[in-house]
């Protein structure tokens, strides 16, 4: 997580005082809206042992009261360009190179943040760091197995100890308060009236680097809702969350040929289910297998009717862009499982159990083969690194849906520190 700091202190592009969202579960999790062709895949057990998705704000924009009403006229639903006008001309100058460049008729030139070129330059800012802390290994420091360009994210995979740690890392473009575009929502009633209050589900957005199908990918943003689906979390029973668990793990197997269904899809018809039926009901403990099967049927219907509303900007349809073909295949594979769900768990269950029993068997053989690191005086090195990791786990299992920000100094990229809602660690 230091390495972010150490980016801003590279060529102080990046807000001084900043916030990183960590997020359990990596990109392809479906852990935010993104949906990238180019993703490569990594397997847990194979390639790392837990994941995180951490959010990083290029940009801020939180000196508003008002909604926040974004350039949506060139764009796709739940998408935007975004004007450097919203920003001082500091910031201009500093981001100008990141930028798409419109000059308009009367003589005015507009930058547009691009989220490509926004990608680029982070990318090469990371490589510049992680050599210079290959160059100069420091005791303590988390080994870098793998750093790779995924589209506009970030793959980093750490060794810390014997774990081996997942960052997708996105830039993004954080605001506080409200889109004008989601303005609607807010006007209707929802699962979490009078659990959460509103300020804490609207506490703010940000803008991610994806387009949409036939969007401009070198201008075009998606909005994202991460932090309000964090808070959202809370409101959703044990049962219920254990269901779409379930449900995520058979999808992310059966469905992820041809790519068209996401787990961000699914917890977006788990928040629409939320909304449609009795609280009592939900709340039941022992429903978790009854939660499942209504799962896979909201998933069918959603297929067969090719409607996937986003649960912010119902306008939006999710599902559009696919072909008859690709959803008529999905939804005859779901059939599969709905006539027998209890195999198809099982088998789901086994392939995290083989997965675990990977990552056990090569941290067992790392420990037997180890050798002290040049830069170390031969003492166990691995248990402290080890904890990190560990704790790292435990913060975001023992929070759910709890709101994990992380906080660096630049000028002291050692200490990271974390905040839990509104409680500082």
């Amino acid at each position: 997580l230091s390495f972010a700091g150490m980016v801003q202190k590279l060529d102080q592009k990046l807000p001084v005082a900043n916030e990183y969202l960590l997020l359990s579960g990596g990109v392809r999790e479906g852990v935010v809206d993104i949906d990238l062709d180019e993703l490569n895949v990594y397997a847990r057990g194979t390639d790392y042992d837990m994941d995180f998705t951490l959010l990083v704000p290029a940009l801020k924009l939180h000196d508003r009261n008002q909604p926040v009403t974004l350039d949506m006229r060139h764009s796709a639903l739940c998408h935007s360009w975004l004007s450097l006008r919203l920003f001082d001309e500091g910031t201009i100058s500093k981001w100008k190179d990141c930028c798409t460049i419109v000059d308009h008729i009367n003589g005015a030139t507009n930058y547009f943040f691009s989220p490509t070129k926004v990608a680029d330059w982070f990318y090469d800012s990371i490589s510049i760091v992680l050599s210079e802390i290959q160059k100069k290994p420091q005791r303590g420091m988390p080994k870098v197995e793998k750093v790779e360009k995924n589209g506009t994210i970030i793959s980093i995979i750490l060794g810390v100890g014997s774990s081996r740690m997942l960052y997708d890392i996105v830039p993004v473009v954080s605001f506080k308060g409200w889109p004008a575009v989601a303005q609607s929502w807010l006007m209707e009633n929802h699962f979490w009236d009078g659990k959460i209050t509103e300020e804490e589900v609207i506490s703010g957005f940000y803008l991610v680097p994806a387009c949409s199908y036939k969007g401009k990918k070198d201008n075009e943003w998606r909005l994202s809702f991460a932090r309000s689906e964090v808070q959202l979390k809370k409101c959703i029973s044990s049962s219920l969350m254990q269901a779409y668990q379930a449900c995520k793990a058979i999808i992310i197997k059966l469905l992820s040929r041809p790519k068209a269904i996401s787990p961000y899809h699914l917890r977006s018809m788990m928040l629409w289910a939320c909304d449609r039926l009795p609280a009592n009901y939900l709340a039941q403990e022992d429903y978790a297998a009854h939660f499942l099967l209504g799962l896979i049927d909201d998933l069918q219907h959603c297929l067969v009717n090719k409607m996937c509303p986003n649960y912010f900007i119902p306008q939006c349809n999710m599902l559009e862009h696919l072909s008859e073909e690709t959803v008529m295949l999905h939804a005859r594979k779901l059939s599969s499982v709905r006539s027998d769900p209890a195999e198809h768990l099982r088998t789901a269950i086994e392939h995290v159990k083989a997965a675990n029993r990977l990552t056990l068997e090569l941290q067992r053989r790392g420990s037997t083969t180890s050798i002290p690191s040049p830069q170390s005086d031969g003492g166990d090195t691995n248990q402290p690194d080890d904890r990190l990791a560990k704790k790292l786990q435990q913060l975001v299992t023992e929070n759910p849906g709890k709101s994990i920000s992380v906080f660096i100094n630049p000028d002291d990229v050692t200490r990271p520190h974390f905040r839990i809602d509104d409680k500082f660690f």
